[in-house]
């Protein structure tokens, strides 16, 4: 009972952020352009500074465990490669790119550390899980979002020399490349500075929530349902389901176990709506699995927790 309260205080909130969101867009209060400005906004500065702020103090020497970390980036590779595949049997392609992002892309960087923390008292190996994973996340997104939108043409030279454009100009790549120059070359981060990012990272998610909530259509989601109801089952049930028997078997437990859950179980991040809308996809689909990932994890992950405690692993 304490792991079902425990899920639904930390997703039912960013749930109900998306819902004001959608009320405040009914009621008038938001409009299209303010939506797209908030969109914007998160993309190009918020969220960047998110990513910094979190990678830029992590201790990685101290902490340090390449088996860990190499299990974690091949169980995300291969799951997007997985995932690619699925994705061919999309009746419309318009909608493989974020089909792809938003059945691989956890919110291990927020929701990870709380999880762990609210088991175990400390981060545990949640930075190291991010590390292996957020980069990867960001820069598939990125590959995928780009080469996939839906009025692509033809794969040619012009076509790849965008997409390595967009690679090099992404925002929230940049942010997750200085972050770890930034914690590797030992960099102290001022209290100036410190409090400025905290000011500004702190309206990723609650703004990024709120215009996805605002941008929602009900009416179109009605249309993609099919596909979030299968984006949804990968992400929270068929990846762990695949998984999680291979990392106990490599002998990963408690902590490290808790971080892969988390890795491969977690609702699907608001950052992939965000992406994917800003670069040039409808949104729907994303938002939509958004959406069902985050209300149905609360009682997946709890049940993924409460089967790894029954047989004695974390």
């Amino acid at each position: 009972m304490e792991n079902l309260i425990f899920s639904l205080n930390a997703s039912l909130p960013i749930f109900f952020t998306m819902l004001l969101g959608y009320f405040f867009r009914y009621t008038g209060l938001m409009d299209e352009m303010f939506v797209k400005k908030m969109n914007k906004f998160v993309f190009r500065a918020a969220l960047p500074v998110l990513l910094f702020q979190d990678l830029a103090t992590v201790d990685f020497r101290s902490a340090w465990d390449i088996r860990f970390v190499l299990f974690c980036f091949l169980a995300t590779l291969i799951s997007i490669l997985a995932v690619s595949g699925f994705s061919m049997f999309l009746r419309d392609r318009s909608i493989q790119g974020e089909f792809i992002q938003a059945s691989y892309r956890s919110s291990a960087a927020i929701l990870g550390i709380a999880f762990i923390q609210n088991i175990y008292g400390g981060a545990g190996m949640a930075p190291l899980m991010i590390v292996a994973t957020v980069p990867l996340y960001n820069i598939i997104a990125v590959v995928v979002l780009t080469v996939m939108k839906p009025e692509r043409g033809r794969l040619g030279r012009q076509m790849f020399l965008d997409t390595m454009k967009g690679i090099a100009t992404n925002p929230i790549l940049l942010g997750i490349l200085a972050g770890i120059a930034w914690s590797l070359l030992g960099l102290p981060v001022p209290v100036i500075m410190e409090k400025t990012m905290k000011n500004v990272a702190v309206l990723a998610t609650p703004l990024g929530l709120m215009a996805m909530g605002a941008a929602f259509d009900r009416k179109k989601a009605g249309e993609k349902l099919w596909p979030a109801l299968a984006a949804t089952f990968i992400k929270l049930v068929l990846l762990a389901a695949v998984f999680l028997p291979i990392a106990v078997g490599m002998g990963f437990v408690r902590e490290k176990l808790v971080a892969i859950l988390v890795m491969l179980g977690s609702a699907t991040t608001v950052s992939s709506y965000i992406m994917a809308k800003s670069m040039g996809h409808e949104g729907t689909l994303t938002s939509s699995v958004v959406m069902l990932t985050t209300f149905c994890s609360a009682f997946t992950l709890t049940g993924w927790l409460y089967l790894l405690r029954t047989l004695g692993l974390v």
